[in-house]
Order: C-alpha cells, then sequence, then structure tokens
C-alpha cells in the first residue's frame, strides 16, 4: 500500500474513537453485514463515525491490507482494531463488546 493511502486510512482511524469502515453510511449501510455493525453500536450506545467504502476504492482495498483482514466493514476502538461483523455479534451477545467500549472510551 501507498504511504499516502497509508496515512490517509490512520488519520480516518485517529478522527472517532470509534471508527468504522463500511458499505454505506451508518444512515444508509449498503450490506447485511455494515448494517448489523451499525445496529450493534447503536444498541450499545456509543457514538461513532464511517467511512463508505464504496465511494473510494484505493481505500477499500488499502483498509483490508492495512488491518490484514480481508472483508469489510472493520471496526477500530481507539485505534485499534477490533473486528468485523462476526466478531461484534460474537462480542456483543458475550457482554465483552460494552465493557470493552467503556473501558476504552474511558480512557
Amino acid at each position: 500500500m501507498d504511504s499516502q493511502i497509508q496515512q490517509r486510512i490512520e488519520g480516518l482511524i485517529a478522527s472517532s474513537p470509534v471508527f468504522v469502515f463500511m458499505k454505506g453510511t451508518k444512515l444508509m449501510p449498503q450490506c447485511g453485514f455494515s448494517n448489523n455493525v451499525v445496529q450493534i453500536l447503536h444498541a450499545v450506545g456509543v457514538p461513532f463515525e464511517t467511512f463508505d467504502v464504496l465511494s473510494d476504492m484505493e481505500v477499500r482495498q488499502g483498509i483490508k491490507d492495512f488491518s490484514d483482514w480481508p472483508t469489510i466493514p472493520q471496526v477500530y476502538v481507539k485505534g485499534e482494531f477490533l473486528g468485523g461483523s462476526d466478531i461484534l455479534i460474537e462480542m456483543y451477545n458475550s457482554g465483552e463488546l460494552r465493557e470493552k467500549l467503556e473501558i476504552a472510551l474511558a480512557s
């Protein structure tokens, strides 16, 4: 990945304590997996920002290289890659997600 894309991705991630790379926006998710993540984050009540990877193919591929994770959506908390839809669903169902977010956002 070229350094300009890497810097752009790092800047996006740093722009919000909870940041999601997804297909569509939080108001109009464009795939079921992205919608799952939006619904979960709304359910735990944390503010978050998003980037629509469908609007920029360089970022769409770059975020996969950046995280070494092949799928979208991707959720970052305080700059750390948390996971995608399946991981968030598991963490939400176990209660681990709420706990992790409360700790991360309190610091």
